[in-house]
């Protein structure tokens, strides 16, 4: 929830030229932007990026003021929707259960489902880390998930905006834990991808996305800024 009007159209445009100055990045990376709801449609009028929702109801439509469903995102043009985040999940009590709901109605809608997990700080110091994971991935993928509707991100919630990173080691044994529990749900699963999403910058990039498993990043803070967000790109190129 940052941001205002001309702040989104500033920074899309930054975007623009960033990806326009360096054509070869796009022949690398895929691109995703998920700003607040009400910049999507002036965001997605000038971006050269995919364009998605942060969240999305349980519903397709009826008697629910305030909430946006996963059909009217796709109206407006996005492709992707990001599910279950940390703070959604533990500022908002988002259950796995809603999420795999929600990630249904997404894949009914055409969206990709981008499907967060992972552990506090105090499940990893009790040694919980892989139960955690393990539980929300069982309990949040529905059933029609794909390689090509769904996408997990792990985030360890103890390095969100906490200026924490894990550590290449924690990265690569968990998302070597997740490809191997994603096989019991989904079928291609060698070919899901799964991103990593905890204090992603220029000058950790590089030896995250290096990493097996590790097939892109969700960017928090990072994402604000054109030059940090474009940066991490370049780490990989």
């Amino acid at each position: 929830m940052n941001g205002s009007a001309a702040a989104a159209a500033a920074l899309i445009e930054s975007i623009n030229e960033g990806l326009k100055a360096s054509a070869n990045l796009r022949q690398t990376c895929d691109f995703l932007v998920c700003p607040p709801y009400v910049y999507i449609s002036s965001v997605k009028q000038f971006a050269s990026v995919d364009v998605g929702g942060q969240n999305c109801a349980l519903y397709d439509s009826g008697a629910y003021t305030g909430e946006i469903s996963a059909m009217m995102l796709r109206d407006m043009g996005c492709t992707h929707v990001i599910l279950g985040h940390s703070e959604r999940r533990h500022g908002m009590g988002e259950t796995s259960a809603q999420v795999a709901e929600k990630a249904a109605m997404a894949h009914k809608a055409g969206l990709v489902a981008i499907i967060c997990v992972g552990e506090t700080e105090a499940e990893r110091s009790a040694g919980m880390e892989r139960n955690v994971v393990e539980g929300h991935i069982n309990a949040s993928i529905p059933e029609g998930a794909t390689a090509e509707n769904t996408v997990i991100a792990y985030e360890p919630v103890w390095a969100i905006g906490t200026g924490k990173v894990a550590t290449v080691d924690d990265v690569a044994t968990m998302h070597h834990f997740i490809r191997e529990r994603i096989k019991e749900k989904v079928a291609n699963s060698k070919d899901m991808r799964i991103l990593y999403g905890g204090s992603v910058k220029p000058d950790n990039a590089a030896a995250l996305l290096a990493l097996p498993n590790v097939d892109g990043a969700l960017i928090g803070g990072a994402s604000l800024d054109a030059g940090q967000y474009l940066g991490i790109a370049r780490a990989v190129v």
